[in-house]
């Protein structure tokens, strides 16, 4: 059985290639479940997949520098912007697909820890429309 050690994601936002600052990137994609029993259902439960959506979870490592993590995360506050996650920062590829989609970055939280902590922002991102699995 293959296994894999995740060593040098890939994350994009924006078009902004985040792997400097990321110490996890996750996504999550679900589908509603809709309850369609009748009695013709015999006592068992029967559902359908309605809606599907996603989320893009994250951990970075903060960076206040003008060009660097909180001067591209602040200004898309409200906006619905690209993204593109990988396993592995290889070119895209049957054993390294891609998942790309839309945002929204509805939170920002540019100060989190405590005393000795790094400094680091952990968020999730609702996607917008339709995650995209991609081999090439």
């Amino acid at each position: 059985m293959p296994k894999m050690v995740l060593l040098a994601q890939y994350l994009s936002i924006n078009a902004n290639v985040l792997n400097e600052f990321t110490k996890k990137a996750e996504i999550s994609v679900e589908v509603e479940d809709k309850d369609v029993t009748t009695y013709a259902s015999l006592g068992w439960k029967e559902v359908l997949g309605g809606l599907k959506s996603g989320e893009l979870g994250c951990d970075f490592l903060q960076d206040f520098a003008a060009t660097k993590l909180d001067a591209l995360m602040w200004p898309l506050l409200g906006l619905v912007v690209p993204f593109e996650v990988r396993a592995d920062q290889a070119a895209v590829g049957t054993s390294n697909p891609k998942y790309t989609g839309s945002i929204l970055i509805k939170s920002w939280n540019p100060l989190e820890g405590s005393v000795g902590d790094e400094a680091t922002v952990g968020v999730s991102f609702p996607t917008s429309g339709a995650v995209v699995r991609a081999t090439v």
